[in-house]
């Protein structure tokens, strides 16, 4: 049994916690954004007042929180993990955030004689759930086997990227591909629908060819059934996608189509659909189009 400081309970986190207290391991919580959840703490879950509190009883620290300034603020803000960390605790940060500013927290996480891996997931709410996510990891080899067994009760495709900023950067390149596939999803239903076909079939033939994907399989029928609940939300996205467009000035590169898709995002958000899945970023298509799929 590892005692678990578990801080950032919401639509992802809330099912990973749950794994892994379900395996045996105790958790400490404490509210961050989200109530924490009754299940976690009928099961034996500790309520700490502070993050601080939380990470003095435990082993393991892992964080599942929005963005670079929500994970500052757990981590080193007032009454934060740092202020309990006792040497020899790991922190796993599991949120989607900056390369460049996780390497700063870890060498500050360092400085108290603490080991630091970012491990960011893919797979929304489902494969949270399903203890099925992709987890893109950066660190040490020997801090992430150390860490292996607590992930694989989440997820099950885990990949030692690199070091500490390669599972963020990884995670980065991910939400590229995602983005520009549900785009690309999102035109290609539209063309048919505006054509005149159904675009259920469309979907259904598609699923057997070259095009196929678990995009158009997801969320294409999240399009066409016009069923938009997070999921992961457009907001989460379109961050990420500023991480992208962001890390692409500093390399010095051109992402012309992470671009692109940020502006829909933009316009989605425009529109009040910020908090929708972000398969509905077809929506800002469909107004572009003056045509709804159905």
């Amino acid at each position: 049994m590892t005692r678990i400081a578990f801080i950032g309970l919401g639509i992802m986190g809330r099912p990973m916690a749950g794994h892994l207290q379900a395996a045996g391991h105790e958790l400490f919580v404490v509210r961050h954004v989200s109530p924490l959840p009754e299940e976690l703490l009928e099961g034996g879950a500790v309520e700490c007042a502070t993050a601080a509190e939380a990470a003095s009883r435990s082993e393991v620290v892992i964080t599942m929180v929005p963005d670079t300034p929500d994970v500052a603020d757990v981590l080193f803000g007032a009454g934060g993990v740092a202020e309990g960390l006792q040497a020899g605790t790991t922190v796993i940060d599991m949120s989607s955030i900056s390369p460049i500013e996780t390497k700063e927290f870890a060498a500050r996480i360092a400085e108290k004689g603490c080991d630091y891996l970012d491990a960011p997931v893919s797979g929304g709410e489902v494969g949270a759930k399903g203890a099925s996510l992709t987890i893109m990891a950066g660190g040490s080899g020997e801090t992430f086997e150390r860490a292996r067994p607590l992930l694989e009760l989440m997820g099950a495709n885990i990949t030692l990227v690199g070091d500490v900023g390669a599972g963020q950067t990884c995670k980065v390149a991910n939400q590229i591909i995602v983005a520009l596939t549900i785009e690309a999803v999102g035109e290609a239903l539209l063309f048919a629908s505006k054509a005149g076909v159904d675009p259920a079939r469309v979907r259904e033939a598609l699923m057997g060819g070259f095009a196929g994907s678990r995009i158009l399989e997801v969320h294409g029928q999240r399009m066409v059934e016009r069923t938009f609940d997070p999921g992961f939300r457009i907001a989460l996205h379109q961050k990420d996608l500023g991480l992208a467009l962001q890390g692409a000035r500093a390399l010095g590169i051109s992402l012309p189509n992470a671009a692109t898709a940020q502006e829909l995002m933009n316009a989605c958000a425009a529109q009040g659909w910020s908090d929708l899945d972000h398969s509905g970023l077809v929506k800002a298509l469909e107004v572009l189009a003056g045509h709804e799929i159905a």
